[in-house]
């Protein structure tokens, strides 16, 4: 499911934001935008956004600006800056130069200056940006669920309307059965030109009839599988990949029917239920 959360907090003079979005996708799939600098924070920011998130294109952006702490610390080369005052001095002297060295002078030269950046405390780092990170997270979880309820509220209207087809189909049915005996019997009239006919074969080949298309069986597992479809969302784990299954199930069923069918109305109805189980299977493809 999509979703989104941001946080952003000032912790031991750093400015820290982090923000998590995602798209739909079947499975999840982890990217960031971490600094360079702070690169060793990466997999332990995935693994605390495994912990909420199974499913979806993550994507995870951090930004961290140093406001009072100390990014590097500069000393002064001693060696290298009293290697240049005794040379500069030696040469004044054998030249007879004025000696006009000043501390302005000396700090122009090169590598006076030494630059050391001041070592990260990795532990405290990522404490503060675990912090903001789960601010980010609960916020990113908060909405993914209020899409989540809807998601669920839109399925489970679309799987009370498969059941309504399916009542249909279990009314349909054995007029379908009905409908063929009453052929048959005008087809043996036409053909024996109305003299005696065999009532009991006509009985016969309805029976065998009957039990060809019969989709009793077919529409009792279609609706224990739409109950079971239901009663997954009230379940706290992961569902998709269940959901995923049912779905598959449900399409075979509803396949079976159409295979047996020998009603027109029966063919159309199983059109309808195929397009709306195509629907759910889409829209389970979003759900943890």
């Amino acid at each position: 499911m999509t979703g989104y959360g941001r946080a952003q907090k000032i912790l031991n003079g750093r400015d820290i934001l982090v923000e998590i979005r995602s798209v739909n996708h079947r499975y999840y799939e982890y990217s960031s935008r971490v600094p360079r600098t702070y690169s060793y924070i990466d997999e332990k920011l995935k693994a605390l956004l495994k912990t909420s998130v199974s499913r979806g294109k993550v994507e995870v952006s951090v930004t961290i600006n140093n406001i009072e702490a100390k990014e590097s610390e500069i000393s002064i080369n001693k060696a290298v800056a009293e290697g240049y005052i005794n040379a500069l001095r030696s040469v004044s002297d054998e030249l007879g130069l004025k000696d006009d060295l000043v501390l302005s002078k000396l700090i122009k030269l090169p590598e006076i200056f030494v630059v050391q950046k001041s070592p990260d405390n990795q532990e405290q780092i990522w404490a503060d940006v675990a912090e903001v990170a789960d601010d980010a997270l609960s916020k990113f979880v908060e909405m993914r669920s209020t899409e989540g309820e809807k998601l669920k509220s839109d399925i489970i209207m679309k799987a009370d309307l498969i059941l309504s087809m399916v009542a249909q189909v279990e009314e349909i049915s054995p007029q379908t059965v009905e409908n063929y005996r009453h052929r048959l019997y005008q087809k043996l009239s036409e053909i024996l030109e109305n003299k005696d006919i065999d009532e009991q074969r006509i009985l016969t080949e309805s029976a065998v009839f009957a039990e060809k298309i019969a989709v009793d069986e077919e529409t009792v597992r279609l609706r224990s599988h739409i109950s079971q479809l239901k009663d997954m969302f009230d379940s706290d784990e992961p569902i998709g990949r269940k959901l995923d299954f049912i779905v598959q199930e449900m399409n075979r069923e509803v396949n079976t029917i159409g295979s047996k069918a020998q009603d027109l109305s029966i063919t159309k109805i199983v059109v309808d239920m195929k397009a709306e189980i195509e629907k759910i299977r889409e829209q389970i493809q979003n759900i943890e």
